[in-house]
């Protein structure tokens, strides 16, 4: 007889962005004429940059000749990438890293998925709330978040809220944790930290020998000069931090997938016994074990964005999105509702309406004016009643969307 990971069975209903494309499938069945306006999941809408396809391009080419043919490559990356990474994301900004402590993977998703395995099911996880769902769905597939409660928390998981009445910033916990995910620019609340309160996690980290796994995913969207772009500006920070990166939303690859965690082997986990152990070797060792690396073409195409034509246009792809991002603040203000995010992120953060909850309002808008955002609440339960949309839709869409918020929708 063949047992299931019965850890399976404590996850919540489907993926949320699973059950968002069925019910806009199933509306779209029921009312095939529409026109539907997606503002929900995160995947960008314009072209991978040139800089990046003409790179991809003579990658091929290579691939075809003998003397320049590549299979297996090195399954942490490529050294031409890696130090690409170095030089132009961290040294500018004090950060000294060596080549062995950046890996090269195929999403941001994937990483903070994974990091899990490398630590033992005893650690105690803190997740800000409302957080990105793959933190939270990864350890309850791992069973160490225990089952999940009627007031919408698994028992095992320290939720560290973050809503208007703190200004998002989540507080310290008040008990020892072990694990600490920290999202900023943060999805889905688009809101951000500064260098002073991002030094409390590290010192909190340092004083409980805890880990902080650090998404960056959206650093590239910083747009105010306060807010610090990497963890390990924070002193301390390279002996309790893991960052991820991703090229997703910065240069267009999530159809291609590239991204990178730094681990600095100033970071240790261990034994029950109280032995250090480096997480560097561990994720190493992981990595060489369960993934093959990212493809020579892509790796290549992430190497262009680091060119300066590369950088000239992906600022202004970049640019593009974050000026959607200021149509859709000022004409959901402009409706009468009530805005955070949009400033140093792709995401707009809203509050529903009084007396509806955010599956309500996303059933509304999708009703009444045939928009697609996500509900709040998916991302925790700390999300009800509020809702995200996302800058990510063309000027087009973005533009019409908004007009569609001023006129169709029924407040």
């Amino acid at each position: 007889m063949a047992f299931i990971n019965e850890n399976y069975l404590k996850l919540q209903g489907s993926y949320l962005f699973s059950e968002i494309a069925r019910r806009v499938n199933k509306f779209k069945e029921e009312n095939p004429d529409a026109k539907i306006i997606r503002l929900g999941i995160g995947d960008v809408t314009r072209p991978l940059a040139p800089a990046v396809i003409e790179a991809m391009h003579k990658a091929v080419d290579e691939m075809s000749k003998e003397e320049t043919f590549r299979g297996y490559g090195p399954e942490q990356g490529y050294s031409f990438l890696i130090n690409k990474v170095i030089e132009n994301d961290y040294l500018p900004r004090g950060i000294k890293l060596s080549e062995d402590e950046v890996f090269i993977s195929d999403g941001a998703k994937s990483d903070t998925g994974n990091i899990q395995e490398i630590f033992g099911l005893n650690n105690t996880i803190a997740v800000t709330d409302p957080v990105y769902p793959v933190y939270v769905d990864s350890n309850v597939m791992a069973g160490r978040t225990g089952v999940y409660t009627e007031s919408g928390h698994f028992e095992k998981i320290t939720y560290l809220p973050c809503t208007a009445d703190n200004n998002f910033i989540p507080e310290i916990p008040k008990h020892k944790v072990d694990m600490i995910y920290l999202c900023f620019p943060n999805n889905p609340t688009g809101m951000t930290l500064t260098k002073k309160e991002l030094k409390k996690w590290v010192d909190y980290a340092k004083e409980n020998k805890a880990i902080i796994l650090y998404d960056s995913a959206y650093e590239a969207f910083i747009q105010e000069d306060d807010v610090p772009h990497s963890i390990y500006e924070v002193e301390g920070a390279k002996e309790v931090a893991i960052e991820f990166r991703s090229f997703s939303k910065t240069a267009g690859f999530t159809g291609t997938r590239c991204a990178y965690t730094v681990v600095p082997k100033e970071v240790v986990a261990y034994t029950s016994s109280g032995e250090p152990h480096p997480l560097n070797k561990l994720w190493n060792r992981r990595q060489t074990t369960k993934f093959n690396g990212v493809p020579y073409i892509i790796q290549q195409g992430a190497a262009a964005v680091y060119t300066p034509e590369g950088q000239k246009q992906i600022k202004a792809t970049i640019d593009y999105y974050m000026t959607n991002a200021k149509i859709i603040k000022k004409g959901l203000e402009d409706v009468g509702l009530t805005v955070f995010g949009g400033v140093n992120a792709p995401y707009i953060w809203l509050k529903t309406p009084a007396g509806l909850s955010s599956w309500e309002f996303f059933d509304k808008l999708l009703k009444e004016i045939n928009v697609v955002g996500t509900p709040g609440s998916g991302f925790g339960p700390s999300g009800e009643g509020y809702f995200r949309l996302t800058a990510f839709g063309s000027r087009e869409n973005t533009e019409e969307a908004v007009e569609r918020f001023r006129k169709g929708l029924k407040l």
